[in-house]
Order: structure tokens, then C-alpha cells, then sequence
């Protein structure tokens, strides 16, 4: 969440870079998805699922167990590591770990890039946003879904 001396910019929830995401997109790699039911990462991955979504676990785990899935889907180790496009690369990471990932993002050639909730890094924002790719921060697919009515 977005600190008082720290107010988000409309830019950061830009709605047509939602949009694109949300209606556009369907391979959502979820870097920190792992098969732990309890964290919050689980859960949105589920969702993405549910609304028809391919997603793509990213953890560190995958690099030890070759048969690592989570949500029925092969996992991977990292995002070089995925064999095929990847449109949205979704980050449940600290925002200190998140601008690596965005930068990973526009290396495999994603379309867009998505800081969960509460995860903010302004710097890799504006690289990845100069380098064409759609990003937002600090909110998650259910909120947006949620603000659609749908």
C-alpha cells in the first residue's frame, strides 16, 4: 500500500494498461506462485484460472524438482526458463525484488508487467514503460475485476 508521503500517480493504474492486461493477455507468468494454498499468490493465480487465464508458476523451487507444478501447470525457475511467450509477467515480490522482474519482462518480450498490491518501484516503472511494455503497481487483478463489476 501506497505510504501518505507516497501517493501513487495515475500513470502507476493507468486503465487502459488494466484493460490490455485483464481483456488482452492470456499467459500470466506468476513469479513467487508456489503450491502454498495459504499466500495470497495462490490464491489470484487461482482466479486467474477461473477467468480463462494460462498461468505460468515462476519459483526457485522449479530449479530442484524438474516435475515442480503448481495449479496443474509446470512451473519454472525463472522467466528466461519458460519455453514459450509469456504476455504478463505478475509479481508477488517485496518491491526491493520487484525491478528485477521487470526488467526480466521486457528481456523475454512481454506485453505487460504487474506489481501486486502494496509492491511499488518507480524507477523500474519508467524503464519498462520506455521500453513499450504496459505496467501497473499496487493493486491486483481481483481489485480491478472487482471495480469492473465483473
Amino acid at each position: 500500500m501506497a505510504t501518505p508521503t507516497q501517493e501513487p500517480t495515475q500513470d502507476w493504474q493507468d486503465p487502459a494498461a488494466v484493460r490490455l492486461m485483464l481483456d488482452d493477455c492470456e499467459v500470466w507468468a506468476v513469479v513467487g506462485l508456489s503450491g502454498d494454498r495459504t499466500r495470497t499468490a495462490y490464491s489470484i493465480a487461482s482466479l486467474l484460472q477461473e477467468r480463462g487465464k494460462t498461468v505460468v508458476p515462476i519459483h526457485p523451487a522449479a530449479a530442484d524438482d524438474p516435475e515442480f507444478e503448481v495449479l496443474g501447470e509446470r512451473g519454472y525457475a525463472s522467466l528466461a526458463d519458460v519455453p514459450f511467450p509469456v504476455d504478463v509477467v505478475d509479481v508477488f515480490r517485496r518491491s526491493e525484488a520487484a525491478g528485477e522482474f521487470a526488467d526480466q519482462a521486457v528481456t523475454i518480450g512481454a506485453r505487460g508487467v504487474w506489481l501486486q498490491l502494496g509492491v511499488v518501484d518507480e524507477a523500474a516503472f519508467e524503464r519498462t514503460t520506455a521500453a513499450g511494455l504496459a505496467m501497473v503497481m499496487d493493486t491486483c487483478p481481483a481489485i480491478e475485476w472487482r471495480r469492473r463489476g465483473a
